[in-house]
């Protein structure tokens, strides 16, 4: 049995939505937990009844120091302040042997049991940015992402978790400071401060806007999605990030601020969008009174100079999402 556990807002549902059901469709025998931060989340996934979910509210879930904190953190830092919380309450109140922290913009095309087999027996699995060389933010963001995270119910990995959840009620916040930033930058020096640290090595899972530029993505006669890059064996792709998509208004939706080679992702982020337009649709009847989807101005909208910059850079990917989920053939 594998054990997740994920957390977000109402703004991030339907993301969170297209997460559970990829997880669903491609682990084999998974339980995934889920801390709703927001009463209309929380309202929204007790109606759903979703299957292999426990959903464990804020008033069970936050405790007096997290209180103490959250009047001074935006809801995105408070957030990133309780993942290392939400994986230590998973491990705690249900006895886990091993919990994995997912991000709620993961989207799964293949059994996640496959990374968590690699670490063997390992205590912690961290998973690197992979940057392409143009887009290397290790030193601001941090060498790691916290986006699947796997710690063991262990000596070694409760060690790491206790230290990490000590150090982002101290600090955590959306800014580059003393060598900090956010929940992320704390994983720098794991690997040496401490043992049973395993980086995951399967290119399948991580991939994201900011490496996929170094990897061809294909799709096999069985319909599976397949990562090929210059320096590997062709792979399974395990889960793609899908960081950053904003939908600017009714029709038009951007879905990155990076390079993207069209020919090999642009199915995949149509078929994501697509995804999200199906769960808003489920959504929708649970929740007649609220938005569908939330709208993100960027500079770039309101400033044409700043898409003038990203035209001529080649990182101008702002779709009509309508015709863009069209040409997506399943």
């Amino acid at each position: 049995m594998q054990y997740f556990c994920t957390l977000f807002d109402s703004h991030y549902l339907s993301r969170g939505l297209v997460m559970y059901e990829s997880l669903r469709l491609c682990a084999k025998e998974f339980h995934l937990y889920i801390f709703p931060f927001d009463a209309r989340s929380l309202k929204i996934l007790r109606e759903l009844n979703l299957d292999h979910v426990t959903l464990i509210s804020l008033k069970e879930f936050e405790n007096e120091d997290m209180l103490h904190v959250k009047p001074t953190r935006s809801k995105g830092e408070y957030c990133w302040t309780c993942t290392p919380y939400a994986i230590q309450y998973a491990l705690e109140k249900f006895d886990l042997p091993q919990c994995t922290y997912l991000d709620a913009d993961l989207c799964f095309y293949g059994d996640p049991g496959i990374l968590l087999n690699e670490m063997g027996e390992a205590s912690i699995l961290i998973t690197e940015h992979r940057y392409t060389p143009e887009y290397d933010q290790s030193v601001t963001s941090g060498i790691y992402c916290v986006q699947f995270l796997s710690i063991k119910n262990d000596m070694f990995g409760l060690e790491a978790l206790h230290w990490w959840r000590d150090r982002c009620l101290e600090w955590c916040y959306g800014r580059v400071e003393d060598g900090k930033f956010g929940d992320q930058k704390y994983l720098d020096d794991w690997t040496t401060r401490f043992r049973g640290v395993h980086v995951l090595r399967h290119i399948g899972g991580g991939v994201a806007p900011w490496n996929v530029q170094q990897y061809e993505l294909t799709r096999n006669k069985a319909k599976q999605w397949r990562l090929n890059s210059p320096l590997s064996e062709p792979v399974p792709l395990i889960f793609y990030h899908f960081h950053y998509v904003r939908f600017l208004d009714e029709k038009f939706v951007d879905i990155s601020p990076y390079r993207l080679d069209l020919n090999n992702v642009l199915l995949l982020y149509a078929n994501y969008i697509r995804r999200l337009h199906t769960a808003n649709r489920l959504l929708a009847k649970y929740d007649l009174a609220q938005p569908q989807q939330e709208y993100q101005e960027t500079r770039m909208w309101l400033a044409p100079w700043d898409k003038i910059k990203r035209i001529w850079r080649g990182t101008y990917n702002v779709f009509d999402q309508h015709k863009f989920i069209d040409r997506w053939q399943d």
